[in-house]
This record gives C-alpha cells, sequence and structure tokens, in this order.
C-alpha cells in the first residue's frame, strides 16, 4: 500500500508493508542517511524527528506515522549547506568515522532545541544518552554540541541552529 509521507518538509506517496518499520521504508526509499545499527532502538543511529520529537525510528511502525512530520539530517543540512550543528562536528572532530553522526545531530538538534540553544553539559549528555558511538568517547560530541551553542549565538541570524530550514 502507498501513504503520504511529509519527509524533510516534502510530502510524497511510499509503497510499504502493514508491519514494517519507519527505518525500513526510509532506507528502501533512499534515506540512506538514516543509519541501521541494532534495529532494537538502543543505539540511536536511525534517530529521526518525528514532529520535532526524536524517535528511533527502528521501533516505528512506518503506518504510525502518517500526517507526521518527519526529518532526517538532510533535512537539517546537506554537505553542501551545513547547518550550524553540522559544521561544529567537524570543527571539533565529533564527526569520527560518520556512522552515529546523523543520530547524534539529530539528538544535538534536539537538545539545543528545547534548551532554547544554552544546553549545560548535563542537558548535552542527558540528551545524548540513547546513541551510541563505537569509535571513541564522547567528549568530542560533547564539545560540539556546546561550539554549536556558541555559533548560535554568535550567528545573531534568522538561521540560528535550531530554525526550520
Amino acid at each position: 500500500m502507498k501513504i503520504p509521507f511529509n519527509i524533510n518538509s516534502r510530502v510524497i506517496d511510499l509503497e510499504l508493508k502493514p508491519n514494517e518499520t519507519l527505518l525500513s521504508v526510509l532506507r528502501n526509499n533512499d534515506y540512506t542517511e538514516v543509519k541501521c545499527g541494532c534495529n532494537e532502538g538502543e543505539c540511536g543511529a536511525c534517530l529521526v524527528l518525528l514532529n520535532d520529537k526524536p524517535v528511533n525510528s527502528c521501533q516505528v511502525l512506518a503506518m504510525s506515522v502518517r500526517d507526521k512530520k518527519i526529518k532526517t539530517v538532510k533535512g537539517i543540512g546537506t554537505i553542501h549547506l551545513p547547518h550550524l550543528i553540522q559544521k561544529a562536528f567537524v570543527e571539533a572532530g565529533a564527526d569520527q568515522c560518520g556512522f552515529c553522526s546523523p543520530g547524534m545531530i539529530i539528538a544535538s538538534y534536539s537538545i539545543l532545541k528545547e534548551t532554547d540553544n544554552k544546553p549545560t553539559k548535563e542537558d548535552i549528555k542527558r540528551g545524548l544518552d540513547g546513541n551510541l558511538c563505537r569509535c571513541t568517547g564522547y567528549v568530542k560530541i560533547v564539545e560540539a554540541v556546546e561550539k554549536a551553542a556558541t555559533l548560535s549565538a554568535e550567528a545573531k541570524t534568522p538561521e540560528a541552529v535550531c530554525s526550520d530550514m
């Protein structure tokens, strides 16, 4: 069956099976920026924003997202037009192998939005809980979120860190 999906502010009809997860539908339709990690909701690699709330897409039935807004990391910024969070990850050296980066950036976006771009270190650690990185520790990732908050304060433009694109 086909149902409409609102993905990154674009409505498209996608084919799905009744028991298919959102992760599977996204991956099968070339939204490969959403990574398939553990497929059990443990690692955060498949994190997307669903009506502006972070969810593990591997734990969401695709049929349940009808009429909801889905945002992947490409809905936040692209390689040619990176978001301040993505710039901060690169500048802080927090992008590492890149597998967990989409989920980390989605979580960071949510942290900054929920804290009005003024997160404490504890806000960041709590917000990143559930996002696993197998490359190294989380020091650079936490620094990247702090840097994104600083860049947002310095930007003083309509493209503040957590404004919608």
